[in-house]
Order: C-alpha cells, then structure tokens, then sequence
C-alpha cells in the first residue's frame, strides 16, 4: 500500500500580527461652545486603533475573529449595504489573517453594475460578492436564505450585519475600560448597538455612556430593545448606564443636511481634524447642541469615541 501523506492543518491565525494600536489615545481639545459651557471635551481616537480595522470595527471584529480561528473556521460571511465600512473590514481582515470572505449585499439590481469604490475595496481584499434582493435580505437570518448561501459557498462563520453580536459587545466592553475614570459622559454614535452596549458595560459606576444613533428608526428608541438584547447575551443582564438621544439622525443612515455639513467643515478648520460624515460628525453635532443646551453640567467632562476615518 502506498503511504498516506497527511499535511498538517494551517496554524490559527494570529491577531497580535495586526499590531493594533491600544488603548486607543485619548486626546483633549479646546472646542468654544464647551469651553463657553465649561464643560471638557475629550476625543477617544478609536479611528487609529488599525489603518485597515479603525475604530469599533476592530474591538467588534477581533472577538468574532478569535473564535473563528478556535473553531477551526476559515470563511466568513456577513452582509451589509454598498457602502458598507464593516464589509471593507471584514474583508481587509481576511486579507491580512488569511481568512475566506463572503460579502452579502443589499440590492440584487447592483449585481450588473461597475463596483464602487468601497465594494472595489472589498473585492481587491479577495472578498466574494453575493448581491441579493432587499426582500431577501430582510430575511437574511432566516433558514433557508442562510442555507441557500450555504449551498453555494461551503461552510462559514455568520457575522451579523454591522458585526453587533455578543462576542463584539464582549470586545467593546475593553472601549469602556479604557475610559474609566476619563470622563463623566461617553458618547458613541450607533449604528447596530454593538458598540454602546459594551460600552456602558465597561464603564465605572458613576459614569454614564449616551448613543447617538445615526439611522432613522420607526420610535423614538428604536434601538433601546437591541441593545439591551446584546447585553443580556454578552453579560447575562443590562449593564451600566446609558441612554439613547434619537434627535441627530439628519435623515437616516448616511443622509446629511447643509447644518451637518457646515458644522463638520468648521470643526475640521478649526482642529485640523477631517469627521468621518456618517457616524462621528453626527455624533460630535449632536453633543455640540446638547452642551449648548445644558445638557452637561459645567466642571464635568465629555469624551466622544471617534469611530472611524474620512
């Protein structure tokens, strides 16, 4: 009988190679209508954790990643819109780690059309696109939409849209370690409220983390229910102090509004600091009018997470 060669199986990706960047700095800023208010502003800059994996994208990514790797998983599938930051991190991911990518998109009617340039990023990282009909992807964790995806690519590990699930709250538990102490109001803006609820589980007692959330939702606190649900998967129970201000949406997701756009601009002049438009200039307005407001009492400190890049 011939002899059987057996190769050994690849060795677990490591994310050490990715040489993330933490803690994160933490930078203060003299910004006028704080300072007026006096009321510290503190900038949490998430947006250099990783040049490819910047901000929430790495805390909520490298726990679902880790697992992958100790399950022995090689591919992993997730879903997102056509501009998607969390499919360009998911993928750059694949690249630098060697892992599979599959990319679900919302909109079969992009399916004949040149790339974008962000689903062009997702593809040169080695991402495979799978476009499918919005009603289809509204049903995107049902089973059989799941199983047809099986059947066409193997297996795979399912990351959830935005990559909010209890292994990324667990992440984004460490964004509030990191802040203990710092400052007595954290704000975040929100998408899919991974990134709040492990947040405020990571917070001191005494500190309170507040979600801006940037889409538009059918009530006022949509997103309440959701992130309660995260923690009660990643902690066992709702942890921390948060609350949610619905009001700075500007429309919905990726929408802005010529005051939106005013106030980035003048914020990137007068700090030399370019706002990502989707998330952080939303997030930065928005506590910007509360301060205006007296939300925040004078003596007390402010710090925002900026969560991603231009």
């Amino acid at each position: 009988m011939g002899r059987v060669t057996r190769t050994a199986p690849d060795p677990p990706p490591d994310l050490r190679a990715l040489r993330p960047r933490l803690p994160s700095p933490l930078q203060e800023i003299e910004d006028e209508p704080f300072a007026r208010r006096g009321v510290r502003l503190l900038l949490k800059r998430d947006d250099l954790i990783h040049p490819d994996l910047p901000g929430n994208k790495w805390r909520k990514l490298a726990p679902n990643l880790r697992a992958a790797a100790a399950a022995g998983e090689r591919a992993l599938l997730t879903f997102g819109g056509a501009y998607s930051n969390h499919l360009r991190a998911t993928a750059a991911a694949g690249r630098l780690l060697g892992f599979a990518t599959i990319g679900v998109v919302r909109g079969d009617e992009l399916a004949g059309a040149p790339l974008n340039w962000s689903l062009a990023r997702c593809a040169a990282d080695g991402m495979r696109l799978r476009f499918i009909d919005r009603a289809a992807y509204r049903r995107k964790t049902e089973a059989d939409v799941l199983a047809a995806l099986h059947d066409r690519f193997g297996a795979f590990r399912v990351i959830p849209e935005g990559g909010s699930n209890a292994l990324a709250a667990q992440g984004c538990a460490e964004l509030g370690r990191e802040l203990r102490g710092a400052a007595d109001t954290v704000a975040v803006a929100c998408g899919t409220g991974g990134t709040l609820a492990g947040l405020a589980a990571g917070l001191a007692p005494g500190q309170r983390a507040l979600g801006v959330p940037v889409l538009k939702g059918g009530t006022p606190h949509f997103l309440q229910k959701t992130v309660e649900e995260l923690q009660r998967a990643a902690f066992g129970a709702p942890r921390g102090d948060w609350r949610l201000e619905t009001r700075f949406h500007c429309g919905g997701y990726a929408r802005s509004t010529p005051q939106l756009d005013a106030f980035a601009d003048a914020f990137a002049a007068r700090h030399g600091l370019p706002l990502e438009r989707v998330y952080v200039a939303k997030l930065l307005h928005g506590l910007t009018t509360l301060v205006e407001e007296g939300a925040f009492p004078p003596g007390s400190t402010v710090a925002a997470v900026v969560t991603g890049t231009p």
